[in-house]
């Protein structure tokens, strides 16, 4: 459960590539503090854009300090955020939504394992934020809904789910929620929904499990699939990539601080995650089956 919604490290200057990495580790903290330690490993670069995000508008603690431990994990809190609890918990609703959707799909030991391991934080998030759990239960059921109809429209897929989560976001966000700021997180959620359909098309089609991309015959596998569809796909990626980009042209001049981090993950960030995807070289797969067996990798990636 990486995401794609990471930074362009080349490009990135220390200034906020140090901004980006106080924020990932505060993921960590808000959620160890708030839930137990098992529910660190659910942190994401996703969920670290979209705080960045609502954090810079909102201004709710601009600033705050870095970790401090050698095993950044176990470190306290170092905001004193309403905003960043509230955040961590919807990472704990989203992240039990996707599992039930995983079960659905096909059940794993690695789903489950992370079922397990999440129960307990998952249950108390859901008692604190339960129209949180409503609203993207809801959500999450329409996306079925299109699923079990056999929906080949995975643009539509994408949005559907996006629209699934921006209720949450939008209370998260208070008074600075803005249908501007809802177009951002739909069509943030519809690139990366996007991009893990082409990054999980082969074992998709070894599993049966549904992908609005794959075809009825005549599929061998993934990279073929790219070749020969390299550019509907790069148009259809760009195009949901570009109204993104001018969604959130729109909602840069609310923002407060944190610029250079955001410009970057959405001008240069998001696209080379779509290059390494259409290239078969991305490494992101956010599905949250993979969610133990990616930690030593996101741990040493985003901290």
């Amino acid at each position: 459960m990486l995401g794609y919604t990471l930074p362009y490290y080349n490009r990135l200057s220390p200034a906020d590539n140090r901004l980006y990495r106080r924020y990932y580790c505060e993921g960590c903290h808000q959620l160890r503090q708030g839930f137990n330690l098992r529910s660190t490993l659910t942190v994401n670069y996703d969920m670290t854009f979209n705080t960045i995000l609502l954090n810079s508008i909102a201004g709710d603690v601009l600033d705050f300090e870095g970790t401090t431990k050698r095993i950044c994990v176990l470190d306290r809190p170092k905001a004193d955020s309403d905003l960043m609890r509230r955040m961590a918990g919807y990472t704990l609703i989203l992240t039990k939504w996707e599992l039930k959707d995983d079960d659905a799909d096909k059940p794993s030991l690695k789903s489950k394992a992370a079922s397990t391991a999440l129960k307990g934080a998952i249950e108390k998030a859901v008692s604190l934020y339960p129209e949180y759990d409503r609203m993207v239960g809801e959500g999450f059921g329409r996306l079925r809904g299109l699923e079990q109809q056999g929906c080949k429209d995975a643009v539509l897929m994408g949005r559907t789910f996006g629209n699934g989560l921006i209720g949450a976001l939008r209370d998260i966000a208070g008074e600075h929620a803005s249908e501007d700021l809802d177009n951002v997180f739909r069509e943030l959620s519809t690139v990366v929904y996007l991009m893990d359909a082409i990054d999980d098309l082969d074992e998709d089609f070894t599993e049966g499990t549904y992908n609005p991309l794959l075809p009825e015959t005549g599929y061998t596998n993934a990279a073929d699939f790219r070749m020969k569809h390299v550019y509907e796909l790069s148009e259809m990626l760009n195009g949901e990539i570009g109204s993104l980009q001018t969604s959130y042209s729109k909602v840069r001049p609310l923002m407060r601080a944190g610029t250079g981090i955001c410009d970057n993950i959405v001008y240069m960030g998001i696209p080379d995650s779509a290059k390494k995807v259409m290239m078969g070289s991305s490494t992101a797969r956010t599905s949250v089956k993979n969610v133990l067996s990616n930690r030593k990798q996101r741990m040493s990636e985003g901290t």
